[in-house]
């Protein structure tokens, strides 16, 4: 029988894990929590004849061992493509990577397909995992995949119908050596593709800098009307439900998908015109009085912050996290620029503390809280609710100092407002 090892237990982790099952392979579950541990896995390496690594988990001592092995190292992108191919299911796949806009440009690609009447479903680093969704679902038309860079680094086969890097900007220095790194492991999104389309940033100059690393058909883009086609003749930007600069930006790889599936044009428009903003992004969800709550914990980074507080100018902003050793001097200088008062929660609250004092921003209006029901508990004192206020939870960093992810943070930040705020 053939061993497999599959280190983490996460959704892409377990969904690996039956996969594998299914196709009769033994399984060494790695995992603090419900498997082995690292160090006990050590003595099982000799036995395995493929490894799983998931996304989140770091390189350390038994990833070197499999490497020094000679044991293939895969994500579970890279099993659920081999699963898919060996089984012969034909569904198309289009899979998005960026530092912003992934989620947004995934879910609505797949509603915009399904909207028009293919059958579609995304997964990858939201929803289900890849290797899951082939499991249960071997009919669809289209799987519309969100890939991170980490679900990036040990593909070897996998390719898609259509791929595309939505934007490139400085992120995770906490793995990797450089921001060239980080950039260069998005490309891995297109590194098979001979066939296709790629949708082609011509507004990015850290993808056209990669031109040559596309071998694919591209398709480009633009917001200025250099690309397949011109945003503004197609669509009544006034009349977008996806508000703000950086969703025009995914709006184009939306419409770009849509050209390139023949979906028609009036079909593509009344889409944009009634579709929803996702949750945790710019979600407005409670008002009290005249202060609007707007909950946007998919601002994993300085520029999806960036992008929340130009669209909210004047806020209370709540923001810190998980330190990814980025230059947090950018959004202290954001800060300074553009929000009214700031409420920090987090690794990072000392460090963007020190940084707003040295650009001299008021102490009087540094709340450094460092969690986030005390910050809450105290905008409650402080607030006026017959003065127009919005408060914006837009974290600037990951959540993995005080959350699982992203949807945790954003879904206690929501309950601990509705609770404080409706007693």
């Amino acid at each position: 029988m053939k061993k497999a090892m599959i280190y983490g237990a996460g959704i892409s982790g377990l969904g690996a894990k039956n996969l594998l099952e299914k196709e009769g392979y033994e399984i060494y579950l790695v995992d603090d929590r419900v498997g082995i541990n690292s160090k006990e896995a050590l003595v099982y390496l000799k036995n395995v004849d493929i490894f799983i690594k998931s996304p989140g988990v770091p390189y350390n001592q038994l990833i070197k061992e499999a490497q020094e092995n000679n044991i293939e190292i895969v994500d579970e992108i890279e099993l659920g493509y081999r699963y898919m191919k060996k089984n012969k299911i034909n569904s198309k796949i289009i899979a998005i990577t960026g530092t912003n806009g992934k989620t947004t440009t995934t879910t609505k690609i797949t509603e915009l397909l399904n909207y028009s009447g293919y059958k579609a479903e995304y997964a990858g680093n939201i929803g289900k995992s890849f290797s899951q969704l082939l499991l249960e679902k071997r009919d669809l038309d289209y799987i519309v995949l969100e890939l991170s860079s980490f679900q990036l680094e040990n593909i070897h086969s996998f390719k898609a119908d259509i791929s595309m890097i939505i934007n490139l900007t400085p992120d995770h220095l906490e793995r990797y050596s450089n921001q060239g790194e980080y950039y260069d492991t998005k490309f891995n999104i297109c590194k098979n593709q001979e066939n296709g389309y790629f949708i082609y940033n011509l507004d990015d100059k850290e993808i056209v800098k990669r031109k040559e690393m596309i071998k694919t058909e591209i398709y480009p883009v633009s917001l200025y009307g250099e690309g397949e086609f011109d945003i503004n003749e197609i669509v009544d930007i006034d009349r977008l439900s996806l508000k703000g600069k950086h969703n025009l930006e995914n709006t184009l790889f939306i419409i770009g998908v849509g050209k390139i599936c023949n979906i028609p044009m009036e079909k593509i428009r009344e889409f944009l015109y009634s579709t929803k903003n996702v949750v945790h992004r710019m979600e407005e969800f409670y008002n009290y009085g005249k202060i609007k709550f707007i909950n946007d914990s998919k601002g994993t980074n300085i520029e999806a912050t960036k992008f929340a507080v130009e669209a909210f100018k004047e806020c209370v902003l709540i923001c810190g996290g998980y330190n990814k050793h980025l230059q947090w001097e950018q959004l202290a200088k954001l800060i300074k620029d553009r929000v009214k008062e700031v409420y920090l929660i987090g690794e990072i609250s000392d460090i963007l503390e020190e940084e707003l004092k040295k650009l001299a921003y008021p102490q009087s209006k540094i709340h450094n809280l460092k969690e986030i029901t005390k910050c809450i508990e105290d905008i409650k004192i402080r607030c006026d609710e017959k003065k127009e206020e919005i408060i914006l939870f837009s974290p600037g960093t990951s959540s993995y100092d005080q959350f699982k992810n992203y949807e945790k943070r954003g879904e206690f930040f929501k309950e601990e407002v509705i609770k404080i705020f409706g007693r």
